[in-house]
C-alpha cells in the first residue's frame, strides 16, 4: 500500500527528467495525502507531448454517484488491475506517472508503528506508474484523479510492509504513457524495484498527522531499542 508520499524536488528537475515542456510552481510537498492535489505526468488523448498537471489523488470512475469512492480507490493491486471495473479502462487507455521523491510506510513493531521514509539511494525524484480518470460530475464541475498501482515489496522494504507502490525506470516511461502499449507488456512493468537502489530510513511520528507537511516529515531519527 501507498498511503502518503513526498515530492519536494525543484520543478526544473522534473522537467529535466520527464520530458515536459513546462511544470508549474510547485511547492515542496513533504507528506501528500489521499484527496489531496498531486502531480501527474500524461499524455491526453490526442496530445503529442506529455503535460504534467495536477490531479486529485484517489481514483473516482465515470460511473461513481460521488467523489467518496476516491478515498478506497488511492491504491491498484498490480496483479488485478486489468480486470477490476474501477481500473481496467484506465489501465489500457488512461496511465501516467505519479511523481515523487519518498513515500512513507509504518513498520509494526508489537504496539509500535514506526514510521519509514523509503527514497531511491541517490535521494532523486522518481515516478509511480499510476492511472487517471474523468468524473463528469463532481461538486464543482469535471473532476481528474489518479490512483497508484502496487506491487509486492522489495527486499529492502519487505521488514516494513509486504507491499509497495510500483516505481518505474525512467527507460519504460515512454512504454508506460504510449496509448498504443498492450497489456501484457505493460503488466511486465508492475513489478518490486531493486532493492539495492532503494533506502529506508526512519522518520519521526510528526508525519502522522496529515496537516504536517515540512521538513520535519522527512528529517532521520534513530529508530528505537528493542528491549531484550
Amino acid at each position: 500500500m501507498c498511503g502518503r508520499y513526498s515530492l519536494t524536488t525543484p520543478p526544473e528537475a522534473m522537467r529535466r527528467l520527464f520530458g515536459v515542456d513546462a511544470t508549474p510552481n510547485l511547492p515542496p510537498r513533504y507528506n501528500i495525502a489521499p484527496t489531496q492535489l498531486a502531480p501527474v505526468v500524461r499524455l491526453v488523448p490526442g496530445a503529442v507531448k506529455r503535460t504534467l498537471t495536477q490531479l486529485r489523488w484517489g481514483l473516482v470512475p465515470p460511473w461513481a454517484k460521488d467523489l467518496t469512492i476516491g478515498a478506497k480507490l488511492i491504491n491498484a493491486r498490480g496483479e488485478t488491475v486489468h480486470e477490476k471495473p474501477s481500473f481496467r479502462a484506465a489501465f489500457r487507455q488512461r496511465r501516467c506517472l505519479v511523481v515523487a521523491d519518498g513515500f512513507y510506510e509504518w513498520k509494526t513493531d508489537g504496539k509500535s508503528k514506526q514510521p519509514m521514509c523509503i527514497t531511491l539511494s541517490d535521494g532523486g525524484p522518481f515516478a509511480f506508474a499510476g492511472l487517471w480518470e474523468h468524473f463528469e460530475k463532481g461538486p464543482e464541475g469535471p473532476l481528474e484523479s489518479f490512483t497508484i498501482i502496487t506491487t509486492e515489496a522489495a527486499a529492502v522494504i519487505a521488514p516494513i510492509h509486504d507491499r509497495m507502490p510500483v516505481i518505474l525506470d525512467a527507460a519504460d516511461y515512454d512504454q508506460w504513457l504510449d496509448p498504443a502499449s498492450k497489456p501484457e507488456p505493460l503488466s511486465a512493468l508492475l513489478r518490486p524495484f531493486a532493492s539495492e537502489r532503494l533506502r529506508a530510513y526512519a522518520v519521526s511520528t510528526h508525519v502522522n498527522a496529515v496537516r504536517h507537511d515540512d521538513e520535519a516529515c522527512i528529517a532521520p531519527v534513530a529508530e528505537p531499542r528493542k528491549l531484550l
